[in-house]
């Protein structure tokens, strides 16, 4: 067996089954999920048409770069989104979910035969970045978040010596799981750093298209762009259909960005066997050409959020994110402390609703994990719900003993 398989943390979710599998939740209560992110909303019908008409397809194998027409949408979308023009023969990489070419991007860019090899990412972070540093035989470096400025990495904190041996560098704006986006004077920060130690930075944009102010998020292509970076040199943008369209099943995103990179990325994805289908690729077309669902599907989580947001907020400390599906509140403090877990258990025992303690998406560095007495709620499903789930959890925060994982008689 591969010895680095040794390495990985359990995921998340494992680690949390693993917490809750000696509580029985409440049966006199539906059960309630806000503990993954995964959409809920509707798959538009311009999707599903568009995939069931691509049927005849399944008789061809993929190109492992993508067809055509599919990277033509994407520059396209990019071109409206960000007013940022790619070529599509070289800058444009169709890919299987981000979640896979986040994974596979760290197997293609890093040399573990380098001392030190070392990726770095924000904390609290998407798992993902963690697991591939490790099977790419790298070790991975956390970054200090400030809770003060809604938990944006300090990259300021970062030794130069630890700067030295990154090779790769992973952000995640929109941010998972605070919401937060970062701006063009971090974006610089950021290529200031690239550009004095070589590494490499792989920018996670999935949520990109979910956001409650009146400006979008700006993408790190955008601010490559603004800052004069017209060649995207060491950086890559990562994006997925599975929030902005509502098709977590399909698996169907893009890379884009340093033409040099990609054609590295494309030759491991070409033995790594990852080509999209060609069912999937024109499904994706009909979603990158149409906006307008987009729109829609934004409207319904503004909606959500901005009655369920308020009402969490008599009970919890929590607010309003600049983007993405999730709230990222503090849990009340309890006994002299703020036990996420002990929290998450009994809000699940006594109430049936499920939530992710904030702990199992970070690691303790420096003596302290930065999701401590924090839980994410993903606001996932339908706002009746959801409203369901946040009058459950006020009832459960002023209820006199919240924090016990005790079913109720």
């Amino acid at each position: 067996m591969n010895p680095l398989l040794s390495r990985l943390h359990p995921y998340p979710f494992e680690r949390w089954r693993e917490l809750t599998r000696n509580i029985t939740p409440n049966p006199a209560l539906r059960p309630i999920s806000l503990g993954i992110g995964e959409p809920k909303h509707a798959t538009p019908a311009l999707i599903e048409e568009a995939l069931v008409r691509a049927l005849p397809g399944l008789s061809s194998y993929p190109a492992p770069a993508g067809e055509p027409a599919l990277r033509e949408a994407i520059a396209g979308w990019v071109q409206r989104r960000y007013g940022v023009t790619l070529d599509v023969g070289t800058q444009v990489l169709p890919v299987s979910g981000s979640r896979e070419a986040l994974f596979a991007f760290a197997q293609t860019v890093i040399d573990p035969n380098r001392p030190g090899a070392t990726v770095a990412c924000p904390n609290p972070f998407y798992q993902i970045y963690e697991g591939a540093a490790l099977l790419a035989g790298a070790q991975t470096a956390f970054v200090a978040s400030d809770p003060a400025r809604n938990f944006a990495a300090d990259w300021a904190a970062v030794p130069d010596e630890t700067w030295a041996r990154t090779q790769l560098l992973y952000v995640c704006s929109p941010g998972n799981p605070t919401g937060a986006v970062m701006p063009l004077a971090e974006w610089q920060q950021l290529f200031e750093l690239s550009d004095r130690h070589g590494f490499v930075i792989a920018s996670d944009e999935c949520y990109s298209e979910i956001y409650f102010r009146e400006e979008a998020p700006l993408g790190s292509l955008q601010a490559a762009q603004a800052l004069g970076r017209d060649d995207f040199r060491n950086l890559v943008a990562f994006t997925s259909l599975s929030k902005r369209s509502n098709v977590p099943g399909l698996r169907s995103g893009f890379v884009a960005g340093d033409a040099k990179l990609l054609k590295a990325f494309l030759l491991y994805r070409t033995y790594h066997g990852s080509a999209m289908s060609p069912v999937v690729q024109r499904a994706s077309v009909a979603a990158w050409n149409d906006e307008a669902h987009v729109v829609a599907n934004r409207a319904l989580y503004r909606e959500k959020f901005a009655q369920v947001t308020p009402l969490l907020a008599q009970a919890l400390d929590v607010a309003l994110p600049d983007a993405a599906f999730y709230l990222w509140a503090r849990v009340p403090e309890r006994k002299g402390g703020r036990d996420e877990v002990a929290f998450a258990q009994g809000l699940l025992a006594q109430y049936n609703v499920n939530v992710l303690p904030g702990s199992l998406l970070a690691r303790t560095a420096d003596g302290s994990n930065p999701g401590t007495g924090r839980i994410r709620l993903a606001l996932v499903a339908s706002t009746e719900e959801c409203l369901e789930a946040a009058r459950r959890i006020v009832a459960y925060c002023q209820a006199p003993s919240p924090h016990s994982c005790e079913s109720p008689a």
